[in-house]
């Protein structure tokens, strides 16, 4: 995905981050004061989508088998765990004011103690990144950290990211490591295995190239600096510092320097290419080569040419070795990697080929002769050297279905990161904008034969969460994403079929259901081109999309009515609107300024509510009119996230603000007359309810807080008059302020949004595991209606209702069928399904196993064909048959 600027109101946050005097109270009823802060202890997870966002860098140990990492551009670090075939999550320990340390710019993995490892940890140079960069060590494989400060910030999600290795140790004397920097501030080293940092002095360019530089936020104009350090191992001996050093830098006229004196002088390296930047410097030191992968741009998404290069580094001499003629690149060189057991093979990456697909190129004669992961038979057919299963992670389609020679999945995009496992010539991963991809048969591709590509990214969760919605009833959980839209989750453990689409935004920036009809869905985001609104009215598994009203350039917020019948939207670009139906005509409102954010009571269909700068707003007639309330004291800036109580008309909890103003938590019970600020919530950024605890007569509030001075997840079940910090300092996931919500059918349960590390779900004891219930066995009649919503060559999308014709509500149910032309489920959703050959169960999940007498179920499932789809014909529920309609 081009991931460009994701960083979930960075902006506000900035803000957030700085000191200042407590909040005054706004005027109301007094709330009883604070009690100590308890702690719970509760089981954190992911709900699973397995990636979604970029992997600019996949590292393998060389002297330890099956040790590998992967950096993301916000969402930390991971350790490859090869029993599970498994990503380990290591910077869940950052805190909220250490936030942009969950960005990675680099990672190195020690080849002489491969218990060391270190991250260059920052996530913007400019700005919207407040704090410094940092190296973390640790000693043992991520599982604890240390910090070393520097005097300079580092840009894990800034222009460039996808080049390096930045940070790097040396092979021989691994007490010593280098940091390239960005922003003109060089080279880096420490000598005393990353405890301290100092500049080398003697390195002669820090860089000149800026992706834009008349850009006056700063992230497009700043410096990229350094971007690699390689070391060549055999020009040094075990306890010695490596002799020979070579290091990129972002100036298209000198992008090589090398060191032969250990890092005391260094030399541009002469005879080299100019006009492009070496994304990559590779050393295949058996052979003596370095290879170079250079692109006109810094990346990760631009690029327009690009070459490689074989460096002899024992002549000086310099060959092309690209695999097409320049002039017929029209993307760059980047991920690049040598089989260090058969060192003459080289493969590299065309990052940029956007249309039809990226490229993945083959040499074994040391870039002498090339061959293609895919090439044209006969335009536009193509002739793939691969097979691509995406079962385990069926959105990776994008449920497109596009026209020859694009293909889908594809093969890739944003592929900066390409390694050849060192001990295995077999396997291979790279890194796309949403996922990992690998394979464990790549030596096939030089015998002929296909090698077989599938997502390995389970347990790397990546994605910017920019709201959460947890219905009373159908699916768990619903979210909106930065990148990739949003999902519905019928099982927190599984990974759904689809993303949002029809239409699919590229984020999605707020999301709602009617309270008391929860079928009906709205959610807004951003999209180049269509509407910025869609509906569903069967809880999200489906949509349509709306009408703009003139000028909207964005998502912005959205509210529906609690019995569905209206909506209000505070779109980007335009005024707050509303309309009845489904936004076929809207209306602007009144008395409340563009840019509000809006939100909908929970019980009155026709009040809805606003909060802009400071003011609070009312309104009675489904949105037409909005009045300013009187209440003061409330948070001035914009940095504010409220919802109206499910329940209760008028109960409303408001969070937000900045430290030099008013921040917390307020209350109010009379519609947002009045707001009490609740004492001892010292700042909060968001606040959410969840099922009320057993004995207890209000529903459960979660919030992500400072409360008795420490910053956390809390939790409480009397009304704010107490806190219980549920979280724990392993598990803090940086910056936790653009949603939280609990579950309204499972006590404790929460929903936590991250910006980079997904949706976090969190479980006190004995709230289960979000998976499903036990075989049912209902009783009385049944109809079926299977209906194809879509078929593609090779796929299609399936939808079944369950009628309960009976007279008795079945406690769940379990339906069975035959598929007469060897169709093969690949995902399901609203069910969990079994298939043996051609026969298939379906069974119901938690949430969805009542069906009353005369009511329905609806569920559905992608799946492969081929040569016919027929539908099915017999159904059985129970040892009973079906209807079929």
């Amino acid at each position: 995905m081009r991931r460009t600027r994701t960083f979930t109101a960075v902006l506000a946050l900035a803000a957030g981050l700085l000191t200042g005097a407590p909040a005054a109270l706004a005027a109301g009823p007094p709330e009883p004061a604070a009690a100590a802060v308890s702690a719970d202890t509760y089981t954190w997870k992911n709900a699973r989508i397995d990636g979604g966002g970029f992997v600019p860098g996949i590292v393998f140990n060389r002297t330890e088998k099956n040790l590998a990492y992967a950096r993301t551009d916000i969402g930390g670090a991971y350790r490859w765990q090869q029993s599970t075939k498994t990503w380990t999550p290591l910077l869940d320990h950052v805190g909220w004011d250490d936030w942009g340390h969950t960005g990675v710019v680099s990672l190195a993995s020690d080849p002489v103690d491969p218990d060391n490892v270190y991250v260059a940890a920052g996530t913007y140079t400019n700005s919207w990144d407040p704090g410094n960069g940092a190296v973390l060590r640790s000693a043992d494989r991520g599982a604890t950290w240390r910090k070393a400060d520097l005097p300079f910030k580092l840009g894990g999600n800034m222009p460039g990211r996808g080049m390096g290795e930045r940070l790097a140790v040396d092979p021989n004397r691994n007490s010593v490591l280098y940091l390239g920097a960005p922003s003109g501030k060089g080279l880096w080293r420490s000598t005393d295995s990353g405890v301290t940092w100092s500049q080398v002095t003697a390195f002669p360019n820090p860089g000149n190239y800026a992706q834009d530089p008349s850009d006056t936020s700063g992230y497009g104009s700043d410096n990229q600096g350094i971007v690699w350090v390689t070391f060549d191992e055999s020009s040094g001996t075990a306890g010695g510092a490596t002799k020979t050093i070579y290091v990129g830098v972002a100036d298209k006229e000198n992008a090589v320097y090398r060191s032969t004196d250990a890092g005391a002088t260094w030399q541009r390296l002469p005879g080299q290419p100019t006009g492009y930047l070496a994304h990559k410097g590779v050393l295949d030191a058996k052979n003596g080569h370095l290879y170079l992968a250079y692109s006109d741009t810094g990346g990760p998404y631009d690029g327009g040419k690009g070459r490689l290069w074989r460096y002899a580094t024992a002549t000086g001499t310099w060959t092309d070795i690209s695999p097409v003629a320049e002039a017929d690149t029209y993307f760059g060189f980047s991920g690049l990697t040598v089989d260090r057991q058969k060192p003459g093979t080289v493969m590299a990456t065309a990052y940029s080929s956007w249309w039809p697909d990226t490229q993945i190129f083959r040499s074994t004669d040391s870039g002498a002769t090339w061959t293609k992961a895919w090439d044209y038979s006969s335009y536009p057919t193509r002739e793939n050297r691969y097979t691509m299963d995406v079962s385990s992670s069926p959105w990776l389609t994008w449920g497109a279905n596009p026209s020859p020679p694009e293909q889908t999945p594809k093969l890739g995009w944003m592929t900066e990161s390409l390694e050849i496992d060192p001990f295995d010539s077999d396997r291979m991963m790279y890194g796309t904008g949403a996922t990992i991809y690998g394979t464990e048969n790549l030596t096939n591709w030089d015998s002929g034969a296909k090698f077989a590509i599938k997502p390995m990214v389970q347990g790397l969760e990546e994605t910017a969460v920019n709201d959460l919605a947890s219905p009373p009833s159908g699916a768990p959980l619903l979210s909106a994403l930065g990148d990739i839209g949003g999902f519905r989750h019928t099982d927190l453990t599984k990974v759904p079929s689809m993303m949002f689409t029809q239409p699919n935004f590229t984020s999605t920036t707020s999301l709602d259901f009617a309270e008391t009809k929860p079928d009906t869905v709205v959610r807004v985001g951003n999209l180049d081109s269509g509407p910025h609104i869609a509906f569903s009215t069967d809880n999200g598994a489906n949509w349509f999309g709306g009408t703009d009203p003139a000028g909207v350039s964005g998502g912005g917020t959205v509210a529906a009515a609690a019995d569905g019948s209206r909506f209000v939207w505070s779109p980007q670009g335009a005024a707050v609107h509303h309309t009845t139906g489904f936004g076929t005509s809207w209306s602007a409102s009144t008395g409340i300024p563009a840019g509000a954010i809006v939100e909908s009571d929970r019980v009155d269909p026709k009040t809805f509510y606003g909060f802009k700068s400071g003011r609070f707003y009312v309104s009675t007639d489904g949105g037409a009119t909005f009045t300013a309330s009187a209440a003061t004291g409330l948070p001035s800036g914009d940095s504010v996230r409220f919802k109206a109580l499910p329940g209760a008309k008028g109960d409303i909890w408001l969070a937000g603000g900045a430290p030099d103003g008013a921040y917390g938590l307020w209350h109010s019970t009379d519609g947002g007359a009045t707001f009490t600020k609740l004492p001892g919530v010292e700042q909060a950024d968001t606040v959410g309810f969840g099922k009320a605890a057993p004995g207890a007569s209000y529903q459960t509030l979660f919030t992500s807080a400072k409360i008795g001075g420490v910053r956390g997840i809390f939790r409480s079940t009397d009304k704010g008059a107490t806190w219980t910090r549920i979280n724990d300092d392993a598990h803090q996931w940086g910056w936790t302020g653009a949603a939280i919500t609990g579950d309204p059918r499972v006590y404790g349960r929460v929903y936590v949004a991250t910006n980079g590390r997904g949706v976090i779900y969190g479980d006190t004891a004995g709230t289960g595991d979000g998976g499903t219930g036990p075989t049912p066995t209902p009783t009385g009649g049944c109809a079926v209606t299977y209906k194809v919503t879509n078929q593609w060559s090779g796929g299609f999308q399936a939808e079944v209702r369950l009628d309960n014709t009976g007279t008795s509500a079945w406690n769940g149910w379990s339906l069975k069928w035959t598929f007469a032309d060897g169709q093969k489920i690949t995902q399901a959703w609203n069910t969990e399904h079994a298939q043996s050959g051609s026969a298939v169960t379906a069974k119901n999940v938690g949430w969805n196993a009542a069906v009353a007498a005369g009511s329905s179920v609806s569920f559905g499932f992608t799946g492969s064909w081929s040569g016919a789809n027929a539908k099915p014909t017999a159904f059985e529920l129970g040892g009973r048959t079906c209807t079929v309609s």
